[in-house]
């Protein structure tokens, strides 16, 4: 009986905390959704507003892992449990990360914007890693949700496909600059940005490894290859 009491609480507290890292979830998705229309558009007051959620999103990751905590300590969870509790942990850190890279689209978004920075076509240098990146994100947050190793497999191996993107926006860049140095100031702010976006892509990949981590009990961040994609000559 107090078994059994005990079990319930803890499936309750753990419910609750994968509740509030889905809602915390949710608003750096939001974030970097605003962040990237700030930076094709000048919203400077959606930049705004993007970093003042991060204040938010700092909140959610020190309360969440104080939840966490709290839970091994009262609860004392076991093999899968405990393994559920510290994937969840890391997923918070991904995620406040996240909303860190958000923010920092913002403000160079703010900066490039509020200067009249000219002689490239920022936005477009962009937008399809953005898109992928920003599919990439929600699926993660998917899987993880919904516990899905296969969605989360199919993920890792979309992050080698942003890596190379980003490979190819840096060079388009560089050959900007060299060629006209006008374009130096929005080339590097965009460069900024994209290096941001290859970031998040990455901590979507993480929290993919931890929904496979929790499912199959295996730690695969640096035991097995992503695919290579062979660059542009």
């Amino acid at each position: 009986m107090m078994g059994e009491h005990s079990s319930k609480k803890y499936d309750e507290e753990l419910e609750s905390i994968r509740s509030k890292v889905l809602l915390m979830g949710g608003i750096v998705e939001t974030q970097f959704l605003d962040a990237m229309t700030c930076f094709r558009i000048g919203n400077l007051e959606r930049a705004e507003r993007v970093m003042r959620e991060d204040d938010t999103v700092n909140q959610l990751e020190v309360q969440l892992d104080d939840a966490c905590s709290h839970l091994i300590v009262r609860r004392q969870p076991t093999a899968n449990d405990l393994r559920t509790v510290m994937a969840t942990i890391k997923v918070i850190t991904d995620l406040e990360r996240i909303g860190d890279e958000a923010t920092k689209i913002a403000r160079v978004a703010k900066s490039l914007h509020s200067r009249g920075a000219a002689g490239i076509n920022h936005y477009e240098m962009v937008r399809g890693i953005a898109n992928a990146t920003s599919d990439m994100l929600h699926d993660a947050l998917d899987a993880f949700a919904r516990s899905d190793q296969q969605q989360a497999l199919q993920l890792i191996a979309q992050d080698a496909v942003i890596d190379h993107e980003f490979r190819s926006i840096m060079r388009n860049l560089i050959t900007f600059m060299m060629e006209d140095p006008r374009t130096i100031s929005a080339a590097l702010d965009t460069l900024w940005v994209a290096k941001a976006i290859e970031r998040i892509g990455d901590h979507a990949k993480n929290i993919a490894e931890y929904v496979i981590y929790v499912v199959e009990g295996k730690d695969i961040r640096h035991s097995r290859p992503a695919p290579q994609v062979q660059d542009e000559a």
